[in-house]
């Protein structure tokens, strides 16, 4: 029978009984926080938190105040708090260690979909066991793995096909390191930023800035979040062909060549978006296992190449501030946390 632990000593209940969390609290700016944690119930854990990894995307335009009020509801993460623009706790990719919990979950290594926080309590169904073979830093890019899944289910890339990733940053990268194991007639990272080849060359795939990229791909997959990767995504796609949209572009603006050859190439956009799980899998896979086979598929040292050196939990709110200026790269900020 399960059971739950308790605090060795009343200095650990102390501890225990308190968190620190990250907040956004205005355009631009963040802060630590505490908190009180609940007592653990019997479907529950306590995790303490050992990295948390920040999506430069979309949690840079949390942290200057993007959200459309439209999608505010949709774009609520799973254990969010607060409301946007701000004060709001936001975030989805923390992997720690359960402290407390039913006896075959404690000290077991997980990820969850929670914002940057010390330690939290969460129902047991919101974790996912990480495999020995992946080491709890690198199980920080299981959402960013999740995200480009859902796309290759959404798109489905079959035997010979020609496909361009437009956009080489962290999203773009992750999903041309899963798509390098499909048998492609070609695969073609494609971005304006020429040290991005860097990249490309490690995952030994084809590399192109924009006015050198090859045509006629089957299906293209933007992720840049800009206009101009959009339009030439739709230039790359041969008659007939996907796009897949991966990019969210908050409130800004987006300007798409519909009046070119749209029509006349019977060309299609797809969005893609992690919310639920595509179209051609839901029936057959929920989103706790579509988490399980992203986390797994993090086995592959070559995500590696993703991950930013580290910074300290304590050091978040500017590292926020800093990365707004300069998110530079296409890594995923990783934040350590004590004993970490």
């Amino acid at each position: 029978m399960s059971r739950m632990t308790a605090p060795k000593n009343r200095n650990e209940a102390a501890d225990h009984n308190h968190a620190t969390a990250y907040w956004t609290v205005g355009r631009g700016k963040g802060e630590l926080r505490e908190e009180e944690l609940p007592e653990p119930k019997a479907n529950e854990a306590l995790v303490r938190t050992l990295y948390s990894g920040i999506s430069k995307g979309t949690e840079l335009l949390v942290h200057g105040g993007h959200v459309p009020e439209s999608v505010a509801g949709t774009m609520r993460a799973p254990h969010q708090e607060g409301d946007f623009p701000s004060p709001v706790k936001y975030g989805y990719l923390s992997v720690g260690v359960v402290e407390e919990g039913p006896a075959d979950w404690q000290g077991k290594k997980v990820f969850c979909l929670h914002p940057h926080q010390d330690r939290y309590v969460v129902p047991l169904a919101d974790l996912t066991q990480i495999p020995d073979g992946v080491p709890p830093r690198r199980a920080v890019l299981t959402g960013m793995v999740e995200t480009a899944l859902n796309a290759l289910w959404e798109a489905g890339p079959r035997l010979g096909d020609r496909v361009a990733v437009v956009g080489g940053g962290l999203l773009g990268g992750t999903l041309a390191t899963l798509l390098r194991k499909f048998p492609l007639q070609r695969l073609e990272l494609v971005d304006v930023d020429p040290a991005k080849e860097k990249t490309a060359k490690a995952l030994k795939i084809g590399f192109a800035q924009p006015g050198a990229a090859q045509n006629d791909c089957d299906i293209v997959f933007h992720c840049s979040a800009t206009s101009e990767g959009l339009r030439r995504s739709l230039q790359l796609a041969g008659d007939e062909a996907r796009v897949i949209e991966l990019s969210w572009f908050g409130d800004s603006p987006v300007s798409v060549p519909l009046g070119e050859h749209f029509h006349a190439r019977r060309l299609s956009i797809t969005a893609s978006q992690v919310g639920v799980v595509a179209r051609a899998r839901r029936h057959r896979r929920s989103t706790a296992e579509r988490l399980d086979l992203a986390v797994q598929l993090l086995e592959d040292p070559a995500f590696d190449l993703f991950l930013s050196p580290d910074t300290s939990f304590t050091e978040l709110p500017r590292t926020m501030e800093a990365l707004s200026k300069d998110s530079g790269g296409n890594s995923c900020h990783v934040v350590r946390y004590p004993e970490g």
